[in-house]
């Protein structure tokens, strides 16, 4: 049964710049939300007496909740009829249960102790919260960040997809260098104890208002098309939904399985990156930098940590300016629509620099070579600022692999709707029916700009798939390595007398070399999208 949907989707704004702000301003939330998350919730749980070991465990919720809440949340999106639209009610929903969430992790002991006054016996309860917060934050936000790109599918037509992608990487990136930048400040100092007595709690409260700020504001500029009628108006078992997404990943098209194994590849590389080069910055410096005089230090690990997000700041700069200006020199869809003439005297240059433009998948795997050709000289580094100069480097393949793998999947799901397209099925439980309808909100009429978002949901959920299971593989190979190069404690903080250990591999340089092979592979398996 064909679905069929009322009124055109549409966002606010007088330009096309202000309306790709609007349409992708929730990112700075939810990216500041995982800054958060990320550089304090470790020695926050530390702090509230869990081990290491436990929670490298807990940290299993991030790509757990990936797995298997956005495909789940982008099928039952992609069939809501509520008259607010498929994706924004889900959005609202998401933000308010993240915004408990991290109101009760910031504030767990004062919470417990209102219940159980005794310290000792608050311990194990305050730890079971802050897990149990953390787990439902994680599950809360996957939700979030499944409808906000759903939602950009749904409502840019073809040639904009890329464009639209490039500015959710942007906001993306502002949410990333105020995130670091906070967390970098002496908040206490500043704001006194008006949001909290602590630096976590502070930035929880400050995330929470960027968090519900940045979605409201997205959910009140976009107008969705409304699911009416068709398979969207059943309700489904958990056993139906789990069963598209299954037979639907068993029939990607081509071009679609593609991406997400390139998106495999590239993310068991970029795994040990993003978990632990701040560590492997620190450790560096342990190792080889630390003066003489300082070899006593009494808070290793915090001058491990120091150093590191030293080196994150660096790295976020750079992400941040590469999402601004990557996409002036990557060729877009729509360049060929565009018919302003330049003046005779620059015509001839601004020709030639438009035709020496990569387009977005050249773009994507020479990222991917940025990255390994930068990690595959992490065994080498003998100083903290080598070190951090290849973390740097990092930076713009980051950008990259932030916005190609998005926009190039939203581009073929908008091309789904066209009768040539070539499919593995057409099973009807495989894939949702075609979208009737156009997009028109950026002031294009051509009949064939129509959207093809309503299968959004479920395919940008199985690309996250691709995503969070070279996560367990990463942390597995982790465990690995540093049960062969280092089983006991690190070895740049378990010397005698606080002296640095200094022979041998650093297990997480191994690790990231580990990656950077994984990028190369991840380079060939992009490459074949040319040829599909």
């Amino acid at each position: 049964m064909k679905t069929k949907s009322m009124g055109e989707p549409s966002i606010r704004g007088s330009s096309e710049r202000a309306r790709m702000i609007l349409l992708n301003f929730c990112a700075i939330g939810v990216t500041f939300t995982w800054v958060v998350e990320l550089t304090y919730c470790t020695p926050y749980l530390l702090d509230l007496g869990l081990t290491k070991s436990n929670t490298s465990l807990i940290w299993i919720a991030g790509p757990l909740s990936g797995l298997l809440v956005q495909p789940i949340v982008g099928v039952i999106a992609d069939e809501n009829t509520s008259r607010w639209g498929r994706r924004r009610p889900i959005m609202v929903i998401g933000a308010l249960i993240v915004a408990c969430c991290l109101l009760v992790l910031g504030f767990t002991k004062e919470l417990v102790g209102l219940v159980v006054p005794n310290e000792k016996l608050a311990k194990g309860p305050t730890m079971a919260l802050a897990v149990l917060s953390i787990y439902t934050l994680d599950f809360a936000i996957n939700a979030v960040m499944s409808c906000s790109r759903s939602l950009l599918v749904d409502v840019l037509p073809l040639e904009k997809q890329q464009a639209g992608a490039a500015w959710a990487s942007r906001m993306s990136a502002v949410g990333h260098i105020v995130g670091y930048s906070s967390a970098a400040m002496n908040l206490p100092r500043l704001l006194g104890t008006t949001l909290g007595t602590t630096q976590f709690q502070q930035l929880t409260v400050i995330a929470v208002a960027a968090l519900l700020v940045t979605t409201g504001v997205t959910c009140w500029a976009v107008n969705e098309s409304v699911l009416v009628s068709g398979k969207g108006t059943k309700s489904r078992s958990a056993y139906g939904v789990l069963r598209q997404i299954y037979l639907t990943m068993r029939h990607l098209p081509p071009r679609i399985q593609a991406i997400c194994w390139a998106t495999f590849w590239s993310w068991i590389g970029w795994f040990p990156f993003m978990f632990y080069s701040t560590t492997w910055v620190g450790e560096t410096y342990f190792r080889y930098d630390i003066p003489a005089d300082a070899k006593q230090s009494e808070d290793a690990l915090g001058e491990v940590g120091r150093i590191g997000s030293t080196a994150l700041v660096f790295y976020s700069i750079i992400t941040f300016l590469g999402a601004f200006l990557l996409p002036i020199f990557v060729k877009s869809p729509d360049e060929g629509r565009y018919t302003t003439r330049p003046p005779q005297a620059v015509a001839g240059l601004l020709r030639t620099f438009q035709e020496m433009k990569p387009d977005l998948l050249s773009m994507w795997i020479i990222g991917h070579l940025m990255f390994a050709g930068s990690m595959v000289f992490a065994p080498l580094a003998t100083s903290f600022r080598f070190a951090t100069v290849l973390v740097c480097l990092c930076g713009i393949p980051w950008t990259i692999a932030g916005w190609a793998p998005s926009a190039l999947l939203g581009m073929e799901v908008n091309k789904m709707s066209s009768p040539g397209y070539k499919r593995l099925s057409n099973d009807v439980d495989v894939e949702l029916s075609d979208l009737n309808g156009s997009s028109n909100l950026l002031g294009n009429d051509d009949a064939d700009s129509s959207s093809g978002g309503e299968l959004s949901g479920i395919y940008f959920g199985i690309l996250n798939i691709y995503t969070t299971v070279p996560q367990f593989l990463g942390s597995l190979i982790a465990a690995v390595v540093f049960a062969a190069l280092e089983p006991g404690k690190s070895q740049e903080l378990a010397g005698e007398q606080g002296v640095p250990k200094t022979e041998g591999l650093n297990a997480i340089s191994v690790c990231l070399f580990i990656g950077a092979v994984c990028a190369f592979v991840a380079s060939f398996a992009t490459r074949k999208l040319k040829h599909l």
